[in-house]
């Protein structure tokens, strides 16, 4: 009766469950859960590089909690990074290699597995010559992981069709950087957001996909402090924002076109600035002729008042910063898009300084790592392919024969699917990437792969492609290995090892390193002594001196004292160097100038029609991350967001005669998505849908079109003309004869008023 009434009064309830007692580093921690070590690291989810770290207890993770020290986060952590540690004991993991043996997926021991695959590499490329395989990497792997597989893909496979899932992401910002200042990499600094009189946030969604850099906006202080953000969609970002632009879809490159054209027509751009540090202002200000603001309003859906506001303030503030993510970067004019975000920033001199720059968030942990070490779009070290000079450079250092080493980039992402297509190549080895969820065009990328000799996985999760897959290396994952990220801010961030890697799982570096052993002489010429991570950061660092992306200064000791270290690093700059092209940092063009380059804008690559009337968006959301294989058994995660919803506006939602909570279906000329739940909302305009793309079940990317930027490969996920079925309104959306035509007639007149100029410019084509 006593125990009864204490529970009753709230008592003694399980007090030892409850209990808290002291840490030294978090203060209060519950009894229960109270870990034996924090393990230091860094966030394995997003481009930010939150600095964390990792609670064991009986050998494993129970706990992730931001470090309260580290500049990038000061302690906090959005919800994935909170419950990170359940991944590792996620039961979607994989615990030993797998082969397919009688059409199913078999346990087998490491020397099955490689001796397969090995010998299955050999025979083809044997019979089909070595491009016949083909790699597609990651953003997730650690540095030492990336340089590691592209030295072994590109110099001991000898097949330079190799790219990495970043291309769905990351792609266009690497090649506006390359052709509009000399290299890739950001320019700017998390720092420059505190700092800024005005951010521009250009398709970034940063409230739902980083999260923590709206601490760093929050931040800033000072008094002419202006956020404006320019997306289709009125995202969490907007409602941040201090003004909101709700540009028309994929007309960003007009926008930023036109902008220039007021600054120069006005005389408001920085003259000595322009003419110190640029080439190509007298060819801009003819190719901006055909961008006068009326007619950029009409395209922008801007009034031309609002026009002139912008180009203002981008000009009358001392200190101006440009952000964007996948909004601009997935698009048909992608890296086109990211050099007029660029041009803004020449004309204006605002770069190479405190709160200015044109800065590209990136998606991924470690797609910066990639980026520099990766050998997919350049040479370790940001070196060009067809250089010569920078070829015998990196032979050199790493003592290879010159002429193994590629002069020229092999097939890009969509490439390798093409040529899978068309037969040319027989082998592919998928590394911690699930393209049977993120890749356009589901349907023929399903059928394609079937066309494959060989199918190899490396994952440490049972996700789709793996699925589906020959082979599986069954990979450690995030926690159970030893590294560098490098984060949107060129920041290299140090993740340590907390737990043991599950069942007979290897770490990435591991495998690629007793992979190599099965190719005679491979492993000898490539990994000679190397035996752990640190070997190849240590190459790496040798590999970097000298180039932008300079590593030569840091250490892991040092990482990890400072919090992380902004490349370039070196003597010059012992601590890191938080800009780019600075006085100190010219930009990496043979003359040491940036260009200002002339660059068109085309209408969407697939516009609406009678049969099609409404433009497809997808992005993500805060709760899921990817393809979900790291999220999907993390409750608190897949309560929050256990499936794909479609956002429509109210007009549409009362046209098709649903309503919020209601099911619905979506269709394109690819294929067709049903059950997927409505929310009706004023954050979609008329006429355009939002659907994330985490779900495999409501799998959107069936729907979305191939059409990819010709520059950087990336798809254009962001546009696709559909049309929405309602159980009332089957058949779907029949708008007005007029205001289908009309948006036609506009898109005809508009595209071919385009390739009338283009064919004056023999130098650009369209894509």
């Amino acid at each position: 009766m006593i125990t009864k009434i204490k529970d009753f009064l709230g008592f003694d309830i399980k007090e030892d469950k409850f209990k808290l007692s002291s840490d030294e580093i978090f203060g209060k921690i519950a009894d229960e859960r109270k870990p034996d070590k924090w393990v230091f690291s860094t966030c394995g989810y997003c481009g930010v590089g939150c600095g964390l770290y990792i609670g064991v207890k009986d050998g494993k993770a129970v706990y992730t909690k931001g470090n309260p020290k580290h500049f990038v986060n000061k302690g906090t952590l959005c919800p994935k990074g909170l419950s990170e540690h359940q991944m590792i004991n996620s039961p979607h993991r994989i615990a030993t290699p797998m082969i397919r043996r009688d059409g199913e997926l078999q346990s087998a021991t490491w020397d099955e597995a490689f001796t397969k695959v090995s010998n299955e590499f050999k025979r083809i490329q044997r019979e089909h010559g070595n491009k016949a395989v083909s790699v597609i990497g990651t953003g997730q792997f650690l540095t030492e992981e990336f340089y590691t597989l592209g030295k072994f893909v590109q110099l001991g496979l000898k097949t330079n069709n190799y790219d990495g899932n970043t291309t769905l992401c990351m792609a266009s910002a690497v090649m506006g950087y390359k052709q509009s200042l000399g290299s890739d990499g950001a320019t700017s600094s998390y720092e420059d957001f505190e700092l800024a009189d005005t951010i521009f946030l250009i398709g970034a969604n940063i409230a739902d996909n980083h999260p923590i850099l709206t601490l760093h906006i929050n931040k800033n202080k000072r008094e002419k402090k202006k956020v404006i953000v320019i997306d289709p969609r009125a995202s969490k970002t907007s409602q941040m924002a201090d003004q909101y632009i709700p540009i028309k879809p994929r007309t960003d490159l007009a926008l930023f076109n036109g902008l220039a054209y007021i600054i120069l027509e006005q005389g408001w751009e920085d003259e000595g600035y322009i003419k110190a540090n640029t080439n190509g202002i007298k060819e801009l200000r003819k190719h901006l002729q055909d961008y006068p603001p009326q007619e950029v309003a009409n395209i922008t859906g801007i009034d031309v008042k609002t026009l002139y506001e912008l180009a203002r303030e981008f000009v009358s503030q001392e200190r101006v910063i440009s952000a964007w993510t996948m909004g601009v970067n997935q698009s048909f004019m992608g890296t086109d898009t990211v050099s007029s975000i660029i041009n803004l920033h020449l004309l204006t001199g605002h770069i190479g300084r405190e709160g200015a720059g044109p800065f590209s968030i990136t998606g991924q942990c470690n797609a910066m790592g990639t980026r520099e070490t990766g050998f997919t779009s350049s040479l370790p070290g940001y070196r060009n392919f067809g250089d010569e000079v920078a070829l015998k450079e990196y032979a050199k250092i790493v003592n290879v024969p010159e002429e193994i080493i590629p002069r020229e980039r092999g097939y890009k992402y969509a490439e390798i699917i093409d040529a899978i297509d068309r037969g040319e190549i027989k082998a592919l080895w998928i590394t911690a990437t699930n393209p049977l969820v993120s890749f356009v065009n589901q349907d023929k990328l399903r059928k394609t792969l079937a066309k494959l000799d060989l199918l190899v996985v490396q994952d440490a999760f049972m996700g789709d492609t793996a699925q589906i897959a020959d082979v599986i290396f069954a990979a450690a994952t995030w926690g159970e290995k030893e590294g560098t990220y490098t984060n949107s801010e060129r920041r290299c961030n140090k993740a340590n090892k907390a737990v043991e890697p599950y069942g007979d799982t290897k770490g990435d570096f591991d495998i690629v390193l007793e992979f190599s052993k099965y190719f005679e002489g491979v492993h000898e010429m490539l990994f000679p002594n190397w035996s752990e991570p640190r070997d190849a950061f240590e190459e790496w660092k040798k590999v970097s001196k000298g180039r932008l992306c300079d590593y030569s200064g840091m250490s892991y000791e040092l990482i990890e004292e400072l919090g992380g270290i902004q490349w370039p690093c070196n003597e010059q700059f012992p601590k890191g160097s938080k800009r780019l092209y600075t006085k100190e940092i010219p930009f990496r063009t043979p003359d040491q100038k940036a260009n200002l380059l002339c660059l068109e804008w085309h209408p969407m690559a697939e516009p609406i029609s009678p049969e099609f009337p409404v433009i497809l968006n997808t992005g993500r959301t805060v709760e899921q991350w990817h393809t979900r294989t790291k999220t999907r058994s993390i409750d608190i995660l897949d309560n929050l967001a256990p499936e794909a919803w479609v956002d429509i506006s109210p007009n549409d939602a009362k046209m098709l005669q649903v309503k919020s909570g209601d099911r619905m279906s979506l269709s394109s000329p690819r294929g067709r998505v049903d059950d997927v739940v409505v929310r009706v909302t004023g954050s979609v305009r008329p006429g355009t849908v939002f659907v994330p793309f985490h779900f495999n079940e409501q799998l959107v990317n069936a729907l979305t079109n191939e059409s990819f930027c010709p520059k950087s490969g990336e798809p254009n996920f962001k546009q696709t003309a559909i049309q929405l079925h309602s159980q009332a309104v089957p058949e779907g959306l029949v708008l007005k004869e007029e205001e289908v035509s009309g948006a036609i007639a506009h898109h005809k007149v508009v595209y071919e008023g385009v390739a009338h100029k283009m064919k004056e410019k023999e130098d650009i084509s369209i894509s």
